[in-house]
């Protein structure tokens, strides 16, 4: 996902106590060790052996929110699962482990999912750095199969690892369009200098000039810079249009405050930040983002037009309430988890060949944010696609996609 230690949004840092006050599902589960935790199924009939589901997630360190999120929804489905009768007449046993924004610490905890819990299937990573730290110790000397449900910058075509969040050509195919009818023509790309802007940019310039835009210029700062006079004053003087972010935290805030008290907006300049879902409306005082465009596979507002959405949020805001369900790390993990559990349905087993010869062609009918479906070779996810723009502190839907989006990966 963005950033090689994932602060994209901010947050406080969450220590292990603030953790174990806030996760609801806790209460079922067993601590295995420092970082770990097994959450049982209540089964009368132990004779049926439990299928076992890895989670590797950031449940402690800077983007535990964002982590905390993800297990929650893993829950939540495999809570659902179990009491629909599990998978192959068999319940499901939750593995969570702590990744801590730690590539070091994930590498291994991963490697105990792996050899000493035996898990059938390895969900979760945020960052793109966690992912590339991981999948070799699920994929290639694990065996296992690999899901990777966080928004990133694409390019991961390695075999059994399947990826059910969005993707640059999933949001830019959508929001570029938008933003140059509904901000203009002359674009800035104010980036963090990491992979996720590099390879997000270059898709993005190439389609802002498809539409006949131009890109004054595109600028990359270190991930801990705060002052962006220059910057600004180069969007002023240059009269930009678009300011299309890619900077993250703990820049974006004061970037976007600086950006709003020079004037940016008062001049009908547009803001867009791909990466932003409700809880990132929270880094600014609403009149400093107000009209900021973003483009997710979910969004709270979805809920309005879709009722499998409403429902599962409905859910989750009564089994976690005061949490955000965020869009891209955990609508992927819903995805992931249900696409897997028809793959293993219809192989019939839990071998690795037969489950990912299924989940290339499974689709679901209900998700947050609509229907999903694997492309068939690609292992990467068709969604719907939403565009909505920060307005009073909330975001409102202003266009959906038409359709399935195609990830357009591999």
């Amino acid at each position: 996902m963005r950033k090689e230690t994932k602060a994209s949004r901010v947050a406080p840092m969450m220590g292990r106590r603030r953790f174990l006050q806030g996760a609801a599902w806790m209460s079922g589960s067993i601590a295995t060790c420092v970082s770990g935790w097994v959450i049982r199924p209540d089964w009368a009939n132990s004779a049926a052996a439990p299928i076992k589901v890895g989670i590797a997630t950031d449940l402690t360190g800077p983007i535990a929110y964002v982590g905390n999120a993800t297990a929650n929804v893993a829950n939540m489905v495999v809570k659902d699962i179990n009491n629909a009768g599990g998978i192959l007449g068999r319940p499901i046993e939750l593995f969570i482990i702590d990744t801590a924004s730690t590539e070091s610490v994930a590498v291994a905890n991963v490697r105990r999912l792996i050899q000493r819990d035996k898990v059938d299937v390895v969900l979760g990573g945020i960052t793109s750095s966690m992912r590339n730290a991981i999948k070799d110790v699920i994929v290639t000397r694990g065996k296992t199969l690999y899901i990777y449900p966080e928004q990133y910058e694409g390019k991961e075509c390695m075999p059994y690892l399947f990826c059910t969040g969005p993707t640059p050509a999933q949001q830019c195919d959508q929001i570029i369009p938008w933003l140059i009818k509904n901000g203009g023509k002359r674009f800035a790309l104010p980036s963090a200098n990491y992979v996720w802007p590099h390879v997000l940019n270059k898709y993005a310039r190439e389609l802002i000039e498809k539409n006949g835009g131009e890109v004054i210029f595109e600028e990359y700062y270190p991930l801990d810079q705060v002052e962006y006079g220059a910057t600004i004053n180069t969007i002023m003087s240059n009269k930009v249009e678009v300011v299309f972010n890619t900077i993250i935290a703990p820049g974006v805030g004061p970037f976007f405050k600086q950006l709003y008290q020079a004037g940016f907006d008062k001049r009908g300049g547009r803001l867009a930040c791909v990466y932003y879902d409700e809880n990132a409306l929270n880094l600014n005082a609403p009149h400093e983002i107000e009209g900021l465009a973003s483009c997710l596979d979910y969004f709270r507002a979805v809920t309005a037009q879709d009722p499998g959405s409403a429902r599962i949020q409905a859910e989750y805001d009564e089994q976690f309430p005061g949490k955000i369900l965020f869009a891209g790390a955990a609508t992927g993990m819903y995805r992931g988890l249900k696409l897997w559990e028809l793959a293993v349905k219809e192989a019939g087993n839990l071998d690795r060949e037969h489950v990912a010869a299924a989940l290339d062609h499974a689709k679901i009918s209900e998700g947050p944010g609509g229907p999903a479906q694997i492309v068939p070779g690609k292992r990467h996810c068709k969604m719907n696609m939403y565009t909505a723009v920060a307005k009073n502190g909330i975001f409102e839907i202003v266009t959906r996609s038409e359709g399935l989006v195609d990830p357009m990966e591999c």
